[in-house]
C-alpha cells in the first residue's frame, strides 16, 4: 500500500527550513544556515523525528542539479573565462593541501584495519581525499543572497570547484585503482575528457537550436523553460552515467550554455521559484538529517573536532595561497578560500565508494559526516563574514541615522 509518509516529511521541512531561516536571518546569518540547522534538529543527531528516504535522497539530488543550473544561468562568461587560469591553480592547490593536511591528521588517529585488508597508509590518504572535495552549492546559495556571486572571486570560486571536482575524480581514481585492480586510471581520465569534448559539442548544437527557436517563437517563453530543464537533467544524467563527472558538472555547464541567451532572465526566475519553494530546503535539510552520532567515543570526538580544524584551515589555507598567486588581493584571496570549504554531498558520495572497497572503516564514517556538516553550516557564516566591508557597514549605519531622524 502507498504510503503518504513523505507529505508529512516535505510539509516539516519546509516549515522548520523557513522558521529557523529566518531566526537565523535576525542573527545576520544567511537563511541557508537555518536549513542546514533544521535538518540537523529533526534528524537522528537530536529530535530523531526525520531520517532519510530514498525520496528525500533524490529530491535533495535534483534540488542540487537545479541550483548549479541556476548558478550557471547567472554567471557572467567573460569574468568566467578571464578567471579560467586562476581557477585551475586555485583547485590545484585547494586539492594537494588538504590532501597532505588530512593524511597528516588520519596517521596520528586512524589505527584500524579494515576486513579487505587494505594498508592504513591508503585509508590515511583516502581521508585526505575526502578533504579535497568542494561543494560549491552551499556557497552559490550564500554568494547569491548576499548578492556577490558575479564578482571576480565569485566566479573564480566557481571555476576552481569545477576543475576541483575534476581533480577530485582523478585522486579518488588514483587511489580505488590501488584498492580495486579492475578500475582502468586511463579509462577514467579518458572518460574526463571525452565529456568535456561532448559537452562542448552538445552545448554548441544546442545553442544554436535554442536560438533560433526563440527568435522563430517568442510568443510563449514557458517552452523555453521546459526545454533549458530537459538539456539540464540529460547533461547531468550524461555526466555521471556515461562519463564518471559529477552531475552536478553536467548541470553546471547546461545553465553557462544557456546563460548568453536573450530570455536567460527569464528561465532563471522560473527555476528560483520551484528552488525557493521546494528542492533547496529539502537538499539543505537532508545534509543536516544524515548526522548520527550514536557511536561516537571519545576517541572518535577527539578525531572529529582535529578533522573538521583542519578541513576549514586546509582549505582557506590551500585556496588561498593559489589565489594570492594569481595576483588576486588578500581579502580576494580569503574569499575565495572560505568559499571552498564547505564539502556537502561530495565528500559523502567519495566517503561511501571509498568505504565500499575498504579504504575506510565504518566508524570514521560519522566523523567525515560531521566535518561534512559542519563546514556546510560554518561557510555561509564565514562567507557573511569576508564578503562584508567597512564600507557597506558605514553606508548601513547612515542609511539607520537618517531613518532614525526621519
Amino acid at each position: 500500500m502507498l504510503s503518504y509518509n513523505y507529505l508529512f516529511d516535505i510539509a516539516l521541512i519546509l516549515l522548520s527550513t523557513k522558521g529557523l531561516g529566518l531566526v537565523t536571518k535576525k542573527f545576520s546569518m544567511p537563511q541557508v544556515v537555518g536549513a542546514l540547522l533544521a535538518g540537523l534538529v529533526l534528524g537522528p543527531a537530536m529530535l530523531n523525528v526525520l531520517h532519510e528516504t530514498d525520496f528525500i535522497k533524490q529530491i535533495a539530488e535534483l534540488g542540487v542539479i537545479v541550483l548549479m543550473f541556476t548558478a550557471g544561468l547567472e554567471t557572467d562568461l567573460q569574468e568566467l573565462k578571464k578567471t579560467g587560469k586562476a581557477s585551475f591553480v586555485i583547485a590545484v592547490f585547494g586539492v594537494l593541501v588538504p590532501l597532505l593536511f588530512g593524511f597528516i591528521t588520519a596517521s596520528f588517529f586512524n589505527q584500524t584495519s579494515t576486513a579487505e585488508g587494505v594498508s592504513h597508509t591508503l585509508q590515511n590518504i583516502f581521508i585526505g581525499i575526502i578533504l579535497t572535495a568542494t561543494s560549491v552549492s552551499i556557497t552559490v546559495e550564500t554568494l547569491k543572497e548576499l548578492g556577490k556571486l558575479n564578482t571576480r572571486a565569485g566566479n573564480a570560486i566557481l571555476g576552481a570547484a569545477i576543475i576541483d571536482d575534476i581533480l577530485g575524480i582523478v585522486a579518488l581514481t588514483l587511489i580505488t585503482s590501488c584498492a580495486d585492480s579492475s578500475v582502468n586510471i586511463v579509462l577514467v581520465l579518458g572518460k574526463v575528457i571525452l565529456f568535456f569534448v561532448f559537452a562542448i559539442l552538445a552545448g554548441m548544437l544546442f545553442y544554436k537550436f535554442f536560438i533560433y527557436w526563440v527568435q522563430r517563437y517568442n510568443r510563449d517563453m514557458r517552452r523555453f523553460v521546459v526545454i533549458s530543464f530537459v538539456f539540464c537533467l540529460i547533461l547531468a544524467f550524461l555526466a555521471e552515467e556515461w562519463f564518471g563527472v559529477a552531475d552536478i558538472t553536467g548541470a553546471f555547464i547546461a545553465g553557462l550554455i544557456l546563460s548568453n541567451t536573450s530570455c536567460v532572465h527569464y528561465i532563471t526566475s522560473r527555476f528560483e521559484t520551484i528552488s525557493y519553494m521546494l528542492l533547496s530546503p529539502i537538499f539543505f535539510a537532508s545534509i543536516g538529517i544524515q548526522v548520527d552520532l550514536s557511536g561516537m567515543n571519545q576517541t572518535l570526538l577527539l578525531f572529529t573536532v582535529v578533522l573538521v580544524v583542519i578541513a576549514i584551515i586546509s582549505k582557506i589555507i590551500g585556496c588561498g595561497l593559489g589565489a594570492k598567486l594569481c595576483h588576486y588581493s588578500t581579502k580576494e584571496s580569503l574569499q575565495v578560500g572560505v568559499g571552498m570549504v564547505s564539502r556537502g554531498e561530495v565528500a559523502l558520495i567519495v566517503a561511501s565508494k571509498g568505504a565500499a572497497l575498504g579504504l575506510m572503516s565504518a566508524v570514521n564514517f560519522g566523523p567525515i559526516v560531521v566535518v561534512v556538516v559542519i563546514t556546510t553550516i560554518v561557510t555561509p557564516i564565514l562567507l557573511k563574514i569576508v564578503f562584508s566591508s567597512k564600507k557597506d557597514s558605514r553606508n548601513l549605519t547612515k542609511t539607520n541615522s537618517k531613518l532614525i531622524k526621519s
